[in-house]
């Protein structure tokens, strides 16, 4: 699906240009791409912002993330970027250090948000998907572990998101 969407390549292959250390989009970038297609819509759904992800501990103070975001903003100024250090992410987010970038993706509390993707220099697509994508395939929400620990952030989250008004095929499980 991301490797036909020609929209879809041409903001991987601008991300790929800042040639950060494991990175990746994800989250809405994905899910609305397949949420789109399995309710049917003729047309994409408009991203809040494109949320690029990447881990390097050697650097994780907030100005390489701005001027990632001013360089995306410059090549592409008709998208909202959001560029993240994951390895910094865990401080705000209350959790241990993460281990890479597909751990820090496993913390996130939806399973059908909890993945991304990346260009390889030859245009190979690699998917990362910490929970599995059965989830996303099957316009499904539910906790992921993390979510699970995070409960009240988690119902947060599905009740302000409120997928389904805008995807009318997703159901988002209540939590047990």
């Amino acid at each position: 699906m991301v490797a036909a969407d020609p929209w879809a390549m041409d903001i991987l292959r601008i991300a790929r240009r800042l040639a950060l250390p494991d990175w990746a989009i994800g989250a809405g970038f994905l899910r609305g791409m397949v949420w789109d297609r399995l309710c049917g819509f003729a047309s994409r759904t408009a991203l809040n912002d494109i949320d690029v992800v990447y881990f390097d501990t050697t650097d994780t103070g907030r100005d390489r993330e701005n001027a990632a975001e001013a360089q995306l903003h410059a090549w592409r100024p008709d998208q909202v970027w959001s560029v993240r250090n994951m390895a910094r992410m865990h401080l705000r987010n209350g959790d241990a250090s993460y281990r890479d970038t597909e751990d820090a993706i496993s913390h996130w509390l939806e399973t059908p948000t909890a993945v991304a993707v990346s260009l390889d220099a030859d245009d190979s697509l690699r998917l990362l998907a910490p929970h599995g994508a059965d989830d996303l395939l099957a316009a499904h929400v539910r906790p992921t572990p993390q979510g699970r620990r995070k409960i009240d952030q988690y119902q947060l989250r599905v009740t302000t998101k409120n997928w389904p008004a805008r995807w009318p095929c997703v159901k988002v499980e209540a939590p047990t």
